[in-house]
């Protein structure tokens, strides 16, 4: 009766079915654990978002790697801003998707230390390689608060991130670069500065990281898993039409025939 699912277009349209079984679940999980990496990533960012400042000196430490547990912790600094080695960094998007730079300059402390302080977005001159109008940082000694970030590696880092850009211009906020340039130790990662907030607006501060959206990622799971149950379906009512239509073709051939009907 089912002898057709043995012919060599049956044989290999379950093999596909076949593979495209597991291979359906096994993107179901992807997605599933895609999910929950960035349920943990939010949990972690308002954790680290709600925590109470401490001492960034206590967090990191110069050619420190700040572990991804302490990305976005809230944390101070108390010292005199180098606006002689301020650099911006091209590249960089404002909260309303403006490209521009932002504004990296040196925090000295009291013993002798730097660390880094993302001050925040800019918009760029006519002239992309010029150095862009920049307000001043406050003068003397100054408390900051902001968020802990890791050091920018991707894409390289060190001198090669300055090779061929304008004077003062980076690619990349990278503490060992800023290092050399400072001849003085600075903390590992840098500070996305929260406050005090500049005066006119202007550098515009980084906005807080996204943890609310978990995406969507848990309905394609749920689809992939929908689509690896519904292949077997689709194979079944495919050999049950199939054989239906074969007995239809039979049974008319028959009649035509004047032949009993035989069974496909």
């Amino acid at each position: 009766m089912y002898r057709f699912v043995l012919t060599r277009q049956w044989v290999c349209l379950t093999l596909v079915a076949l593979v495209l079984i597991p291979t359906m679940i096994k993107l179901g999980f992807w997605q599933f654990h895609r999910h929950e990496h960035r349920v943990a990533q939010n949990e972690l960012i308002a954790s680290n978002l709600d925590a109470a400042p401490v001492p960034v000196a206590e967090l990191t430490s110069p050619g420190h790697e700040v572990p991804r547990s302490d990305y976005w912790r809230a944390v101070t600094a108390t010292g005199t801003y180098d606006r002689t080695h301020e650099v911006v960094v091209r590249m960089r998007t404002s909260n309303d998707d403006k490209v521009g730079f932002h504004v990296v300059t040196p925090l000295l402390l009291a013993d002798g230390r730097a660390v880094l302080v993302n001050r925040g977005w800019v918009d760029g001159a006519d002239d992309p390689r010029a150095y862009p109008p920049v307000p001043a940082p406050p003068a003397g000694q100054v408390t900051v608060t902001g968020r802990l970030k890791a050091d920018e590696t991707s894409g390289g880092s060190g001198i090669k991130d300055r090779k061929g850009l304008p004077d003062r211009q980076v690619m990349l906020i990278n503490s060992g670069q800023q290092a050399r340039t400072l001849g003085r130790p600075v903390l590992g990662g840098y500070v996305e500065l929260t406050g005090p907030v500049p005066a006119g607006g202007s550098p515009e501060p980084v906005a807080a990281p996204d943890h609310d959206s978990i995406g969507a990622h848990m309905a394609y799971a749920v689809q992939w898993w929908m689509f690896a149950a519904g292949v077997p379906v689709g194979w079944l009512v495919l050999v049950r039409r199939e054989k239906r239509d074969r007995e239809a073709a039979t049974a008319q051939a028959a009649a035509e025939s004047g032949a009993p009907p035989v069974s496909v």
